[in-house]
């Protein structure tokens, strides 16, 4: 499979996350948060593409967050966080896929962590709507859902991810 339909395949993964989102996650109210699917997308394509495909992943994606009704019209905020989760990821993919609690526990950091990100960029740029001390429950809750939604997500999006891209990157992105 070529470049363009790998990112092809990327790019249907990232919407059809970010509708399934909106149409399906979201409307639940969960309490304190909601799982972010697109952000365990960008999760397994960083797993499974390095620091680099998932830094380029995490931006599209978050891009894609960031413009998706109902937003909160400060573009690029979740486009920074989820750039930095997939370049991080990335960079320890090869520790992470060896240990499924160290996988998980990189699941929470990166759900929590953004989350807080976000929210603190958001105020940083005038959105007096976030409240930063509601932050840390939000971001509480974020890992738990994301935490507990990754199996159904990270996993069969890693392994689509894998399948698709030819060996010779993957070893390239495991530098």
């Amino acid at each position: 499979m070529g470049a363009a339909a790998r990112w092809a395949l990327t790019l249907v993964v990232l919407v059809v996350a970010a509708v399934a989102q909106v149409v399906l996650v979201d409307p639940l109210r969960l309490p304190g948060a909601s799982p972010d699917l697109v952000l365990l997308v960008v999760f397994a394509f960083a797993l499974a593409g390095g620091p680099r495909h998932g830094a380029l992943v995490g931006f599209v994606g978050g891009l894609l967050v960031d413009l998706t009704p109902p937003s909160d019209g400060y573009v690029g905020v979740w486009a920074l966080a989820f750039t930095l989760v997939g370049a991080g990821v990335g960079q320890l993919a090869p520790r992470l896929r060896r240990s499924v609690v160290g996988l998980l526990s990189a699941v929470a950091v990166a759900a929590g962590g953004s989350v807080v990100l976000a929210g603190l960029l958001a105020r940083a740029l005038g959105n007096h709507n976030v409240a930063v001390t509601a932050l840390g429950r939000t971001a509480v809750a974020a890992a738990l859902y994301d935490v507990l939604l990754s199996p159904f997500v990270v996993l069969p999006v890693f392994l689509l991810a894998r399948r698709v891209e030819p060996a010779a990157v993957r070893e390239r992105s495991d530098l």
